[in-house]
């Protein structure tokens, strides 16, 4: 199974790629679409953001796409612009006829770390450990984008193998990865 992760936004959108096969992960790719940096018009950017979504995912040919769900911000307008960021991405994948899932904040730091309230270098630290990345990603946009796959992963497992229902039993079926 492959699962492309995005974790949206306006100026940085992360996104990742993993192959699930059984309990074992494979890194396929990773990184971050620097929106800003491209165009400092909101409208322009959100065409970047789904034609650079739409570029990756014809590159990677993931068999599902997995975002995180909105979560409370104080402030609404950048709330607006993340659920629009959000929605370009989604379109993305929609018009690659991508399965879509969506997992909460919480949800995806306790599938990969045990806590629900870790922190994004925590996060970052296991999804290295679980990917065996040696580098530290420069943004952890992508780490965050990685961990939203691998939660997708440890949540409904390989179809064709034993399914994988959160960290614990990862961590309890694969010992030698999480050292």
């Amino acid at each position: 199974m492959r699962v492309i992760g995005i974790d949206p936004g306006s100026v940085i959108c992360g996104y990742g790629v993993v192959d699930m096969e059984g309990n074992s992960f494979k890194l396929v790719e990773y990184g971050v679409i620097k929106a800003k940096i491209q165009s400092d018009d909101f409208n322009g950017r959100l065409k970047i953001l789904n034609d650079s979504v739409d570029r990756i995912i014809k590159r990677t040919s993931p068999d599902i796409s997995v975002f995180e769900t909105i979560f409370y911000a104080k402030n609404v307008q950048s709330l607006v612009k993340l659920s629009h960021a959000r929605a370009a991405a989604i379109l993305s994948a929609t018009q690659n006829e991508l399965p879509i899932f969506e997992y909460s904040p919480n949800e995806i730091k306790k599938s990969v770390t045990g806590k629900g309230k870790a922190g994004k270098e925590q996060v970052q630290f296991m999804v290295k450990k679980i990917l065996n990345i040696i580098e530290t990603p420069e943004f952890l946009d992508s780490t965050d984008a990685l961990a939203i796959a691998i939660c997708h992963c440890l949540k409904q497992g390989n179809s064709n193998k034993k399914k994988v229902s959160n960290w614990s039993q990862f961590a309890k079926d694969n010992p030698d990865r999480v050292k």
